[in-house]
C-alpha cells in the first residue's frame, strides 16, 4: 500500500492490523522525545528502524517514509542508513531467516561451502527468499560465535560447526 492511499478523512487507509503496527511505532517514537533537535532525531534513527523492522518484519518504502516524516528528515537519509547496515531489510523475507556467517573464522572453516549448499537446496541466491515465502538466505560478516565456526543462524537459533552435509538437517528443523 502506498502512502498516497488516503480515506475520506485524509488519513492513510490501512488494514487494522497494519495500522496497529504504525500506531505502536508512532507511540515508540514519541517515547524517545526527539523534539526539534536534528542531532537527536538522527541519533534515534537506528533505534527506531530496529523497532520498525521488529514490528513489520522489513522496512518497506511506506515504513521508511513514515519514519522520515516523523523525524523530519529525508527518506534518502533513512534509506542511506538501511542500505549501509546489513541488519536492515527493505524487502519481505521468508518465515525462516537463514544467515550464514562469512566472517574470517567461519570463512576459513568452510562457510562458502555451507552457503553454496543452502543456495543449491533452496534454489535461490543470497539475499533472496524462496517463492513460497518460507526461507530467506543471507550472509552476515560476523555473529560473534567464532569458536563455533562455521555458524548458521536461523531466525534467533544458532547452529555451530556447520558443514555442507548438515544443511539438510538444518532445513529439516524448519519443517512445519
Amino acid at each position: 500500500m502506498c502512502c498516497n492511499c488516503r480515506n475520506a478523512s485524509g488519513t492513510v487507509a490501512r488494514p487494522p492490523e497494519e495500522q496497529q503496527k504504525f500506531d505502536e511505532l508512532e507511540r515508540y517514537i514519541g517515547t524517545l522525545q526527539v523534539g526539534d533537535n536534528p542531532d537527536r532525531r538522527r541519533g534515534s534513527l537506528i533505534q527506531i528502524l530496529h523497532r520498525a523492522q521488529h514490528l513489520f518484519g522489513y522496512l518497506s518504502e511506506e515504513v521508511q517514509s513514515f519514519v522520515a516524516a516523523r523525524l523530519n528528515i529525508s527518506r534518502a537519509e533513512v534509506y542511506g542508513v538501511i542500505s549501509f547496515y546489513s541488519y536492515f531489510i527493505d524487502q519481505p523475507i521468508g518465515r525462516y531467516k537463514i544467515n550464514v556467517c562469512t566472517g574470517t573464522a567461519c570463512f576459513v572453516k568452510g562457510a562458502p561451502k555451507v552457503l553454496d549448499e543452502f543456495k543449491r537446496r533452496l534454489e535461490i541466491r543470497e539475499g533472496e527468499s524462496t517463492p513460497d515465502g518460507k526461507f530467506f538466505l543471507g550472509a552476515l560478516r560476523c555473529v560473534g560465535a567464532c569458536s563455533l565456526a562455521p555458524v548458521v543462524m536461523v531466525n534467533e537459533k544458532v547452529y555451530g560447526n556447520v558443514t555442507a552435509e548438515k544443511v539438510a538437517d538444518i532445513l529439516q528443523d524448519c519443517a512445519d
